[in-house]
């Protein structure tokens, strides 16, 4: 009969359960956007967590730098009205 020819060692033997008590995350939908998140995470795609907006998104940015865009334009236009475009 076949013997193992050396002890197997215990770091060896173990890593074959070491991925024994993962579990597959259940996954629900955002109450805000409705999107597909991990459950006790807040949404990447609206920034909402329980109702409440808790992460700063893309989007918000984007809004933000239009406003101060649109401040900076407006501000340069008091200053120099010749200097502004009339497109």
């Amino acid at each position: 009969m076949p013997v193992p020819k050396r002890k197997r060692s215990r770091a060896r033997r173990d890593s074959r359960f070491a991925n024994k008590g993962m579990k597959v995350q259940s996954i629900t939908g955002c109450l805000n956007c409705k999107a597909p998140i991990a459950t006790h995470q807040a949404c990447k795609g609206c920034g909402f967590y329980k109702g409440v907006k808790v992460l700063r998104t893309k989007d918000d940015r984007l809004v933000d730098r239009a406003h101060v865009r649109q401040a900076k334009m407006a501000n340069q236009a008091e200053k120099n009205p010749s200097a502004v475009n009339n497109d």
